[in-house]
């Protein structure tokens, strides 16, 4: 695991300039919080809200990136008010916790706006509990979180925005799986219950630390869509969990809140939550738990019990996630799997149909958006087939059929790739046999995502190697997609999210 981490490949080095950049912004704001003569409890809110701002705004254009971010104060400093206000009033505070841990789920359907500001929200709640806010300390605290706030916007949008040299990432829709109820709603349902579980089963174990267990609940449906997701992101979590508090008794406890040693290990933490991410939610779990142990550390509260009970809520948080997965308003893993292999196979024919448009002299038809939106949607199609690939997957055959499928869409990534080269070269000549091949293409992949499932399709004898690069790819392209029929045919098509 760790092996994958350090070896991941970072094309541009996007993960290292967002993790150094992340250091920078949330280091500052931190700082700044401390030369104005904010209190720790205040520089620890800044400091949050900083990396909120860096880690979850996401729109894929700086101008919306910066619109989002000048939004989270209006999302989260009410709510932040309203936990503080009710932090004497247990019941009305835990029915509005949920509430809000409901309606941040919710407010996914629409785009990574509704996300940033949904994880904002809950977490300016979680902070409350977190640092046991009271209405006294809202003044000093808006002032921590709107001066860090503008101190990470300088160096995200001013000192270092690497994303204006960087094309527009592909975003693709997420699909909607058939089903009565979207499944924002779904989950904000399965969020909403999941969380009371766990806060009641939390506040058995402990009455002050109880807000961990709907922490763990929350951050597992983060980027989850299927009940295959969740169970694999709730083992990671656990995994990552116990992985950092074994560290936190040789790194944390020692230290014991010493002012620059815990800096220095925070920003590391900062840093590796940042860098490690996009590749392994385990070590990213990792990492955020040994900086929450050393910022207890300089709050004056770490001891052993207190990291053994955080391993404790974390498990009871995950079993919640689980349990609401499984029991309430299910979206099976198949059902979302299908649903991107389709999108992914309907975006190679318009691929396809670019690049021979393009060979064919159409100075308008340019298939390089569409190859950076198919590598989108290969990487969404892993994610949703992780959990039959996982190691502890008990379905051997649906794991052989998983990474076929995968192993496949690969070869398809690559075989488009390389016709898109071809034809971003004026000098390509165009084949006349191209049409004859693109039509072929479009009609495998009619018959791969025809409605009442996969149907087999005629193969042509193909030659083994072409005399045209562009048709080579072509052909290539066929025979992935022909060896894409085995596999999706023997695999359950979802009829309806709940089979």
């Amino acid at each position: 695991m760790l092996k994958r981490v350090l070896v991941a490949p970072d094309p541009g080095r996007v993960r290292l300039r967002f993790a150094s950049r992340a250091v920078i912004g949330i280091g500052l704001a931190v700082a700044l919080c401390g030369l104005v003569g904010h209190s720790l409890v205040a520089a620890i809110t800044g400091g949050l809200a900083a990396l909120l701002a860096l880690f979850t705004v996401t729109d894929p254009t700086v101008r919306g990136q910066a619109v989002t971010t000048a939004l989270l104060p209006v999302a989260g400093l009410p709510v932040l008010a309203v936990a503080a206000v009710l932090h004497d009033q247990p019941l009305a505070r835990d029915l509005v916790f949920l509430g809000v841990m409901g309606a941040g789920v919710y407010a996914r359907r629409w785009g990574p706006r509704g996300h940033a500001l949904g994880v904002f929200a809950f977490m300016m709640f979680f902070a409350a509990q977190f640092l046991h806010t009271v209405p006294g300390q809202l003044p000093e605290l808006y002032a921590a979180v709107a001066l860090s706030l503008c101190a990470s916007s300088t160096v995200r949008f001013g000192l270092w925005c690497y994303e204006r040299r960087l094309p527009l990432p592909a975003q693709p829709a997420p699909p909607e799986v058939r089903g009565r109820l979207r499944v924002t709603t779904r989950q904000a349902v399965q969020a909403t219950l999941g969380g009371a579980f766990a806060l009641g089963i939390g506040q058995v174990l402990s009455d002050e630390r109880w807000y961990w267990a709907v922490g763990a609940t929350w951050w597992v449906f983060v980027n989850t869509t299927s009940r295959g997701e969740t169970l694999v992101r709730g083992f990671r979590r656990v995994l990552g969990t116990v992985i950092g508090i074994v560290s936190g008794f040789a790194v944390a406890i020692p230290l014991d809140g010493a002012a620059v040693p815990t800096a220095l290990v925070v920003a590391i933490g900062v840093f590796g939550i940042f860098y490690t991410a996009a590749v392994s939610y385990s070590w990213m779990m990792f990492f955020v738990t040994v900086m929450a142990g050393m910022l207890y550390g300089a709050l004056g509260v770490l001891d052993a019990a207190l990291l053994w009970l955080r391993v404790a809520e974390t498990a009871v948080g995950a079993l919640g996630a689980v349990l609401a997965v499984l029991l309430v308003l299910p979206v099976t893993t198949h059902a979302i799997t299908d649903a991107w292999i389709q999108k992914a196979l309907r975006c190679v024919h318009a691929c396809t149909a670019e690049a021979a448009d393009r060979l064919a002299g159409s100075t308008l038809a340019d298939p390089a958006p569409r190859v950076a939106e198919l590598e989108v949607l290969l990487g969404r199609v892993r994610l949703s087939l992780a959990p039959l690939v996982h190691p502890l997957s008990p379905l051997p055959a649906r794991k052989a059929r998983a990474r076929q499928v995968i192993a496949l869409l690969d070869d398809c990534v690559r075989e488009v790739r390389g016709l898109a080269s071809i034809a971003a070269d004026p000098d390509a000549s165009h084949d006349a046999r191209l049409s004859a091949a693109c039509s072929r293409v479009e009609a495998a992949v009619e018959a791969l995502t025809a409605p009442e499932g996969p149907r087999g399709f005629h193969l042509p004898e193909l030659p083994g190697v072409a005399v045209d690069p562009a048709l080579a790819h072509l052909h290539g392209l066929e025979r992935a997609l022909a060896g894409l029929v085995s596999p999706l045919s023997h695999a359950p098509r979802a009829a309806a999210t709940n089979a």
